[in-house]
């Protein structure tokens, strides 16, 4: 099944112009054909081509279903970007597909990338979320500051810290998380959290935590996070 994006499907009926052209020019359909549609809300579509046009393909809702987020648990990865952002690309392809509600790109003592452009970043999230059959689209956030971001409010969700330093007493993430529990995750930058940082995580409630024996690049490290959650909540 080949899934369209338009986030205003209900509204206005077309496909917007990357969609439009994938439909016509790429997979060739015409008037008459079928179509599915994600809102990036949690909703489905099953739509019929009125007018095929590689800019504004329009269609008529035919049926609709509720797509909810299948892991029944609110998943929030907080990450300090890398330099390089081709392994934020990875990163956010690979949780997308294998699930993740709020993605915050984190500014910090030792972040290496200080400005995030996000109008790529979405695109491949969209692609992801296409790809992987899903109806909701993350949320993405623009940098946020670190304190202020540790000290915010997130409800009954549980709160670790990937820290790779043995100075500050760690426990083991996969022994800490409570199945079935809303949870964020915050991943450091390249250089790790500085010692300031942990203290204020710690003090907002943030639990010190490894990913096992090896050292994780900063990608591999959230990664290996939401991927846990998901195996431990399936259990």
């Amino acid at each position: 099944m080949i899934q369209f994006y338009a986030p205003e499907i209900e509204s206005t009926g077309i496909l917007p112009e990357s969609d439009s052209a994938h439909c016509c020019r790429v997979l060739r359909m015409k008037a008459g054909d079928e179509v599915i549609v994600v809102d990036g809300k949690g909703k489905r579509f099953r739509c019929v081509i009125m007018e095929a046009h590689p800019k504004h393909t329009s269609v008529e809702i035919v049926s609709e279903e509720l797509v909810p987020s299948h892991w029944g648990v609110r998943i929030t990865l907080a990450v300090a970007p890398t330099k390089n952002m081709d392994r934020m690309e990875w990163l956010l392809e690979k949780a997308v597909e294998i699930g993740v509600d709020r993605i915050v790109f984190l500014k910090c003592a030792r972040s290496e990338r200080k400005v995030v452009k996000l109008d790529r970043l979405e695109k491949v999230m969209v692609s992801a979320m296409k790809q992987s059959l899903k109806g909701v689209l993350p949320e993405l956030e623009e940098m946020s500051d670190f304190r202020g971001f540790v000290s915010s409010d997130f409800g009954d969700a549980v709160k670790f810290m990937g820290y790779c330093s043995s100075d500050y007493p760690r426990k083991e993430f996969v022994k800490e998380y409570p199945r079935h529990t809303d949870v964020v995750i915050l991943i450091g930058p390249e250089g790790d959290f500085s010692p300031e940082e942990v203290e204020a995580a710690v003090a907002g409630g943030f639990v010190p935590v490894t990913f096992g024996e090896s050292r994780l690049r900063t990608e591999t490290a959230a990664l290996y996070g939401v991927t846990a959650v998901h195996v431990m909540n399936q259990c």
